[in-house]
């Protein structure tokens, strides 16, 4: 993709405004947090400390909005506490510009890394940072910076305890994690009616895997229903493919094939109303018809062999997701072993451990943050250099649009500027029109802080909208600002955008060249898999074996990576370097299928005690060697070869296992290898024309 093109596409990205469901009552909490905030420091302490405060319970609120399983009082508590910390620290160098560069630069780059440990952290690390910029400049002394520090804190207990005193939805994101998770495998299961070998995409399992795990204090309240659906649904994906697809399933056409559609049918049905159950916490109501299908007297005289046996443990499956969902007073701390998450003071640890691992040349993460330090500062000198006054405009703005990745910092950057310029445009119009006093300039300030609250997950410019409008008047309330004039304010936050793009075109972390890497990295865990998988056949011990499950996660995140990797490849004005669109497109397809087989094998595993079948140790060595040696020549731009799996199977021309599957599951996972190498080659050829 060129420059021009690539600035278009991220361009319109960044104005684009989706329609998305709105939470006014979570909007209006937030804003109400705001305003007791806001209006008890006005009252007792006055403007400036009622700004400061107003700062923190605005991010705390902010830091409650994001995408974490994480219980959202702790993610406010965390928020205002660390800006707190930030302006305090702040204050005591700003007066001395060398050590406050030499502060700013630290906790940019420390933000930057940050974003090792998620976007939640890296958002929350990026915003203290931008608003840090703006507190520092309201105390007059030590002792009022601690007083300022304290009520930043404050804001973020207030907001922290009314999301306990006023729960809205509680348990919601966990109750639409899982509730996504078993909707996607009721699509999967119409879909496989007419496509019987239909792609399933793994996110809405592996989100609902992260929703999965709590506190030890939410252990104890969690609702029951929210506990062992998502196992089923893990378990019923393979059993659905398993029924349809013809290779070990019934004929294409036919009675059979009749049967197994309507039962698919039936069976997204009953998987819908268990995700309707779950996400609103009522009952479950199922559909006669469908519980009819599934129950059906001919299933078992039409189907036989393997499709008989996944049909009827389809139905046990559905019923145990029904049993599951239905809605219980007691809670999964009964009995049951939750999934664990460490509480922030144990997470610390790890998230260290994550950052200390980007510290290498080739990581994206650091990259980001030695731009996003050396964008900031050089936005601080400027700002200040330049005759606007309060030149902090210019770095907040480069630290809120940048992101590790190319488009989202480019999208961002336009969508800041044109937010601010409406925002600023129209509330710098109010002020000077209205002259509004203190309190009806903070209650304007509530109002937009309301409005992008309500906006926030339609766009990032929607929302900068109602940011900058809410940081005019709330700068107003004290008088700060009041002189400044439009052109000053967005002609700044022009600057700071301008800084954070050509950043990343100077000193840039694209993901094209890393594709290989990233199909590499999914070629060696889907061979893993397959492995363990076939391995199982010469030690049966179930379908839930836990080397297996072990092995289908890292399957999932290798496969996830790679996806959001072509994602972000796609919108970047860079070449291939080697690994096309359309290659790209055939590996992932080859790959996809070569991960469906290893499931469908998955789904015959023989049950503990079983007759072991000899023949799968050598495959699965098989396998794992040729999978890995294959991923070791995709990094190093050669083309993979499959010759000793090759000489694997063949050898079972006259003599195959005793399985019905196996011998026909190497087949079809030695076509897909086959599929790769073409993609790769096919690549190779066109990029040396």
């Amino acid at each position: 993709m060129s420059w021009l093109r690539a600035l278009k596409e991220t361009a319109r990205s960044g104005l684009t405004v989706e329609r998305r469901r709105l939470d006014p009552v979570i909007a209006a909490r937030a804003a109400l947090g705001l305003a007791l905030v806001i209006g008890f420091s006005l009252a007792v302490f006055g403007p400036a400390v009622a700004a400061s405060s107003a700062f923190g319970a605005f991010q705390a609120a902010i830091a409650t909005f994001q995408r974490s399983w994480r219980p959202r009082p702790t993610l406010a508590l965390a928020s205002g506490a660390s800006l707190a910390v930030s302006t305090f620290i702040g204050y005591l160098t700003v007066s001395h510009g060398a050590l406050f560069l030499a502060l700013l630069l630290l906790w940019t780059f420390l933000s930057g890394l940050a974003w090792a440990a998620g976007p939640t952290a890296g958002i929350i690390a990026s915003s203290n940072v931008a608003i840090m910029l703006v507190t520092v400049t309201l105390p007059t002394s030590v002792a009022e910076a601690a007083g300022h520090a304290a009520m930043i804190f404050a804001g973020g207990v207030v907001q922290a305890g009314l999301v306990v005193l006023l729960p809205v939805r509680p348990w919601g994101a966990q109750r639409d994690a899982l509730a996504d998770a078993l909707a996607a495998e009721a699509d999967y299961a119409r879909r496989l009616r007419h496509d019987p070998v239909a792609p399933f995409d793994p996110l809405p399992l592996m989100h609902a895997r992260a929703a999965a795990a709590v506190t030890p204090a939410q252990a104890r309240r969690r609702p029951a229903e929210l506990h062992g659906a998502r196992g089923l649904a893990e378990r019923i994906r393979p059993v659905l493919a398993s029924l349809a697809d013809p290779a070990v399933g019934v004929p294409e056409e036919g009675p059979a094939r009749a049967r197994v559609r309507e039962m698919l049918g039936a069976a997204g049905s009953v998987l819908d109303a268990a995700a309707h159950a779950i996400r609103h916490g009522e009952p479950v109501a199922l559909p006669d018809p469908a519980v009819a299908a599934l129950h059906a007297p001919e299933t078992l005289s039409l189907l036989h062999g393997p499709p008989r046996r996944a049909a009827i443990r389809l139905v046990a499956l559905l019923g145990d997701v029904v049993e599951t969902a239905e809605p219980r007073t007691e809670t999964s701390g009964h009995g049951a072993t939750p999934r664990e998450r460490p509480t922030l003071v144990r997470l610390t640890p790890i998230v260290v451990a994550k950052a200390r691992a980007e510290l290498r040349r080739d990581s994206p993460i650091l990259r980001h943050a030695i731009r996003v330090s050396a964008v900031t500062a050089a936005g601080y000198l400027l700002g200040t250099a330049l005759p606007l006054g309060h030149g902090y405009w210019a770095p907040m703005a480069s630290v809120m649009v940048m992101r590790p990745d190319f488009s989202q910092t480019y999208a961002r950057s336009v969508a800041r500027f044109g937010g601010t310029l409406v925002g600023v445009t129209l509330a710098t119009a109010v002020v000077q029109w209205a002259h509004p006093g203190v309190y009806l300039s903070a209650g304007l300030a509530v109002v937009c802080a309301f409005a992008m609250y309500l906006l926030m997950r339609t766009g990032y410019a929607a929302g900068q909208v109602f940011v900058a409008a809410y940081v005019v008047f709330l700068l107003g309330m004290e008088g700060a600002g009041v002189t400044q004039t439009v052109r000053d304010r967005v002609t700044l936050t022009l600057v700071g955008g301008l800084l954070a793009m050509l950043a990343y075109a100077v000193y840039p972390a694209w993901e094209t060249p890393r594709l290989r890497g990233r199909l590499a990295d999914w070629l060696a865990s889907v061979g893993r898999y397959a492995a363990v998988v076939t391995a199982r056949y010469a030690d049966p011990r179930g379908p839930g074996s836990p080397d297996v499950r072990e092995a289908l996660l890292d399957t999932r995140a290798a496969r996830v990576a790679w996806q959001e990797a072509v994602e972000r490849a796609t919108h970047e004005p860079v070449r291939h370097r080697g690994l096309s669109h359309a290659a790209a497109e055939q590996a992932e397809h080859a790959l996809a299928e070569f991960g469906r087989v290893a499931m469908l094998m998955e789904a015959h595993l023989p049950e503990p005690g079983a007759p072991p079948v000899a023949a799968a140790v050598t495959l699965a060595e098989s396998l794992r060697r040729a999978t890995e040696r294959g991923a070791r020549h995709i990094r190093e731009r050669k083309t993979p070869q499959w010759d000793e799996l090759r000489e694997t199977v063949d050898a079972w021309d006259d003599d195959a296992p005793d399985h019905f599957l196996l011998h026909k599951g190497a087949v079809l996972l030695l076509e897909a290898l086959d599929e790769v190498t073409t993609a790769l080659t096919d690549s190779t050829r066109a990029r040396t024309r």
